[in-house]
């Protein structure tokens, strides 16, 4: 039942930016830690961005200072801002919550970065 539907990947020029949007069903949004992972061909998934309930957040280094993650609990809906895009960037980001539970991964949504 539970479904995080991850979206607003695409490809974009290094330095570029993306939205990325996950919208939630079947739990309780608002009491949720929530976090955006990432995963490239031949790594290990790494959470880049975290959301506490109370809207307070946390950055991998790597990304600290050009992602930005935010929620609207109204619309169970968390995102994130990526800016200054680089083409390490690219991967398969997803979210889910922090931390993930595994029934809950989705398709999630393909950021290609070009240099």
């Amino acid at each position: 039942q539970v479904q995080l539907v991850e979206s607003g990947g695409g490809l974009v020029q290094a330095g570029g930016s993306l939205r990325l949007s996950c919208t939630a069903s079947g739990v309780i949004f608002r009491v949720l830690t929530m976090a955006w992972y990432r995963q490239a061909p031949g790594k290990q998934r790494e959470v880049v961005a975290v959301i506490t309930s109370g809207g307070r957040t946390n950055y991998a280094d790597s990304v600290k200072g050009r992602f930005t993650i935010s929620r609207d609990n109204a619309k169970n809906t968390v995102y994130l801002q990526l800016n200054s895009l680089k083409p390490e960037d690219t991967s398969v980001y997803y979210c889910n919550v922090d931390p993930p539970i595994s029934a809950y991964w989705g398709q999630g949504t393909q950021v290609t970065v070009s240099s």
